[in-house]
């Protein structure tokens, strides 16, 4: 790799990272090349990022951002996950990490905020931003629900009884 494609590759991941708002550390000491290529897989679905490029690259990548501060993490064979959505990706990696123990989370950042291991494993128990917005949806609809079900009642507790009397009355 020359000195300008380590420099573009340092600008791609700069961006990148800068438009994430959170980033993993992982060691992915003894992985084969197809469970690698499962994991990426799996990142790539949910819209994140997934790299594993040369630390002092990755460190360079890093200044300048607010991820900056985990650079210190970067001593062996790692690997950055990386996006918008912080639960998704942290989901991904931490189960990966349980199946498949080659793959040790070491910690990341989001936003500003370090995280450890067990911070991300924390992370990745929350519920993601879609089950969220489908909790929000379902407690908006349950009230809607209640108010059609209360405004039918008394009509058709009108007819039930004017369908008695009418029996009564026969």
């Amino acid at each position: 790799m020359n000195r300008t494609e380590k420099k573009e590759l340092i600008e791609t991941l700069n961006k990148s990272v800068s438009a994430s708002s959170v980033v993993l550390v992982a060691h992915y000491k003894g992985m084969t090349v197809a469970e690698m290529t499962d994991l990426r897989v799996k990142i790539r679905n949910i819209g994140a990022g997934f790299k594993v490029t040369k630390n002092k690259l990755t460190q360079r990548a890093l200044e300048k951002t607010p991820f900056e501060q985990i650079s210190k993490m970067f001593v062996g064979p790692t690997a950055i996950a990386y996006s918008s959505d912080p639960v998704a990706v942290a989901k991904v990696l931490a189960e990966f990490a349980k199946a498949n123990e080659k793959l040790v989370l070491l910690g990341g950042a989001f936003g500003e905020t370090l995280l450890d291991s067990k911070a991300v494993v924390a992370l990745s128990k929350m519920p993601s931003l879609d089950e969220l917005r489908a909790k929000i949806v379902g407690m908006i609809q349950t009230p809607a629900r209640r108010i059609a079900t209360l405004l039918q009642a008394p009509a058709g507790q009108i007819a039930r009884v004017i369908g008695a009397h009418s029996r009564n009355a026969a």
